[in-house]
């Protein structure tokens, strides 16, 4: 089939095997490189991003084979073009090539218009599901194997060839005899006669249909990615909304009690987490009872986004009502594990509570599952011994112990949730806080030792939010 534009010019020479060969062996390098990669994915099918990186793969190596085969084809020169096949020979024809076979995705062919017989490559044959003992379609009728929307492309495209010596390149469906629909993607010139009038036209069609798959499932898992990411952005900001509305909204230290003179000074930090990472279900709390009390809470419930949020102001809603009821702080837990027990979807949370008493400067407290206040006086600092406690909704029916400890003024009371420390064992996170004594009791305000924890272990990334709670007792 000849790939000139004038029928009185000779075909030009295909390039020297070696620079062919060097490009095939860079293309398999290439090939099994992404191979590689597509096989290292992780893919269970539940991850739209993994599934849509795998298509990429499974896309670029459909390419990378298509890219192997035609320079397979360049390497070896162009086959010959058969002759309008005659009558079946008695003997049975070679096998079709597999469907599929890289080289079978390419066919040629070539429309003389001035005898109006036709040539098809065998690959052509196969593509368009035809019997290679039946004639090739002339122009006129190959339009009868396109599906109906496509047949208008077809007729432009060719027409466009014959009158306007335009080149073709665009793409139709076909409909082959087996039922099946395959993708043909159509490149082709005009052969000039001497008289510059149009001689022939010649193609090369390739079957698309795998490219065109890959590049669907692209597309698709692209879009549920775009999907997911836009429901996990919408639940983020709802879950943000929801922990701010509920949280007690500090910016600085609490001096104003609502009775009496100043006991506590108080101060609060919500660090959120890392980039990309789901609002998590931290909490904290500090909250003059009617008694003159003072109620001081830190929690975390296990899990993320909105419906732990929302188990969070549940439980938060809980501890204020039952403290402001005088509930003691070990049977306010043993009560908040019943709530969460109770709760439709199982989960577990840890919380410390405390009620601290300021006529006598006592801190009554009790924790579940939770690290334990740490007690700062004079520059040192130690962990307060914890009573018994699980974590909330771990078991039914628990019973949480309680412990006291006189404070004395100018004492500063650290509560937070583990994520503060993210990374660390809990022992090393405690040592760490603890190492930071001397500093805090060079601090004027709880808000000032707040900022000196935060800049200790602000800066760290985490995977979830975290809440540090200081207390100083100013009298």
């Amino acid at each position: 089939m000849p790939s000139h534009l004038s029928a009185d010019r000779p075909a030009a020479q295909p390039p020297g095997r070696g620079s062919v060969d060097a490009l095939i062996s860079q293309a398999r390098r290439l090939k099994g490189d992404v191979d590689a990669v597509r096989r290292d994915t992780p893919h269970d099918g539940t991850d739209p991003q993994e599934r849509w990186q795998r298509a990429l793969c499974d896309l670029a190596l459909n390419q990378l084979d298509d890219l192997d085969a035609h320079l397979a084809q360049l390497r070896e020169g162009p086959p010959p073009v058969p002759a309008t096949p005659a009558a079946p020979a008695a003997d049975p024809a070679p096998p079709a090539p597999h469907s599929g076979s890289l080289l079978s995705r390419v066919g040629s062919a070539e429309w003389n218009l001035l005898t109006d017989e036709a040539s098809w490559s065998g690959e052509l044959y196969q593509i368009l599901g035809r019997d290679p003992s039946a004639p090739p379609l002339t122009l006129d009728e190959l339009p009868s194997l396109v599906l109906d929307a496509d047949r208008p492309k077809l007729t432009s495209m060719v027409t466009d060839c014959l009158i306007d010596a335009k080149p073709i390149d665009g793409e139709f469906r076909v409909l082959r005899p087996d039922g099946e629909v395959r993708s043909v993607h159509m490149m082709g010139e005009p052969v000039l006669g001497a008289d510059g009038s149009t001689a022939s036209m010649w193609a090369v069609l390739r079957d698309v249909s795998q490219l065109r798959r890959s590049q669907r499932a692209v597309s698709d898992t692209h879009e549920t990615l775009q999907r997911t990411r836009h429901r996990e952005q919408t639940e983020h900001r709802l879950a943000a909304e929801l922990q701010e509305a509920v949280l007690p909204p500090w910016r600085g230290s609490l001096r104003r009690p609502l009775q009496g003179p100043e006991t506590l000074d108080l101060a609060v930090h919500s660090r959120p987490p890392g980039a990309g990472s789901p609002i998590g279900g931290d909490w904290y709390d500090a909250l003059e009872l009617p008694d003159g009390d003072t109620l001081l809470s830190v929690g975390d419930l296990t899990g993320q986004g909105v419906a732990v949020a929302s188990g969070m102001a549940t439980l938060l809603g809980a501890v204020r009502g039952m403290a402001m009821a005088g509930t003691e702080p070990g049977q306010l837990l043993s009560w908040l594990n019943q709530l969460l027990d109770a709760t439709v979807q199982p989960a577990l949370g840890s919380a410390v509570c405390c009620r601290y008493r300021p006529r006598t400067r006592t801190l009554v407290w009790a924790q579940a599952g939770h690290p334990a206040p740490l007690l700062f006086r004079g520059g040192t600092g130690r962990r307060l011994r914890s009573p018994d406690g699980v974590l909330l909704g771990a078991t039914t029916g628990a019973a949480y112990g309680q412990a006291e400890t006189i404070l004395e003024t100018g004492d500063l009371l650290l509560l937070h949730t583990d994520q503060l420390v993210s990374g660390h064992s809990e022992e090393d996170a405690v040592h760490r806080l603890l190492d930071l004594a001397p500093r805090l009791d060079t601090a004027d305000t709880a808000q000032d030792c707040v900022r000196m924890v935060m800049e200790e272990f602000g800066t760290a990334e985490r995977a979830g939010d975290a809440c540090v709670l200081v207390a100083r007792v100013t009298s």
